[in-house]
């Protein structure tokens, strides 16, 4: 029952990595680019959400409810910071875009530690139904609607990318830029709602965060980030079911490094999975081998 619980465990803090994931890979896969700030936007969501209670209260809503403003506001970052600081750039080195994204995460950090200190805040509880019983097990609440919710998304995700006008837009953008242009798309128009739609995602992911981790300070979003940042590699970047596979793989095994062997350890076997595939199978899970255009 122990390890049963501990999978489960496991399948929630995957499935927060799973959404944040697939932000990466929808960025990487369609603009070339490893966007590091994107970890920096679950911080955001965080507060926003947090700052959204005493009006959500007032008017007698859920705390649950506060991801709305979180997507807009998350939503709308994304887009400026493709705007302003990524889309100069979209024909430099890659080098150039990857400092830019370090930039832009160190910004974003220390910025909200100088507007609201580095101090961890408390985060009321996001989910106040009772436990659900199966059998004999009785899972949280925000446990169960985190898992079933990113499932939703990502199966939603995936139909958007395949059956989609925006969709079938932005898989042909992420062949070739100069061909989706002849054919009348907006490359420009294309990569920014993909950023909306990576943001969105993160903003969602910050509130299932906090109702399990009820805490949000400006650093969160670092070690988050870099995690389904992992997860993506490990489930084959720019692959979104490979994204999630990745996520739920990481969550589980950080899980069960928690319980039966050491928490100091969890972050260190996190990194050793980076290493494992980056040495055995660099394209991931689901990857394919390809060679780069030149």
């Amino acid at each position: 029952m122990e390890f049963i619980m501990q999978i489960i465990n496991g399948l929630q803090i995957g499935s927060i990595y799973a959404l944040v994931s697939l932000g990466y890979t929808m960025v990487y896969g369609i603009a070339q680019l490893i966007n590091f700030a994107h970890g920096d936007i679950i911080m955001v969501g965080a507060y926003v959400s947090l700052f959204s209670i005493p009006v959500f209260t007032r008017m007698g809503l859920p705390v649950w409810l506060t991801v709305v403003p979180a997507i807009v506001i998350c939503v709308v970052l994304g887009m400026l910071t493709e705007r302003i600081a990524y889309r100069p750039l979209r024909n430099s080195p890659r080098i150039s875009n990857l400092i830019t994204a370090i930039g832009v995460s160190l910004f974003l950090e220390n910025l909200f530690m100088k507007l609201f200190t580095p101090n961890t805040r408390a985060f009321p509880k996001v989910f106040t139904q009772e436990p659900l019983r199966f059998g004999d097990i009785y899972l949280n609440y925000g446990t169960v609607v985190t898992i079933i919710l990113t499932l939703i998304l990502s199966i939603g995700l995936q139909y958007f990318m395949k059956k989609t006008k925006y969709g079938k837009a932005m898989l042909a953008t992420s062949e070739d830029y100069g061909a989706a242009r002849l054919v009348g798309i907006n490359v420009n128009s294309t990569i920014q709602l993909t950023f909306a739609i990576g943001s969105g995602l993160a903003a969602i992911a910050s509130v299932l965060y906090v109702s399990a981790y009820p805490q949000v300070q400006p650093l969160m979003g670092s070690m988050l980030g870099i995690k389904a940042f992992i997860a993506a590699v490990l489930g084959g970047i720019g692959i979104l079911p490979g994204a999630v596979i990745g996520g739920f793989i990481l969550g589980i095994v950080e899980s069960l490094t928690r319980a039966y062997l050491s928490s100091q350890l969890a972050d260190a076997f996190v990194f050793a999975i980076l290493i494992i595939v980056l040495l055995f199978k660099p394209t991931g899970l689901l990857g394919k081998n390809l060679r780069e255009k030149v």
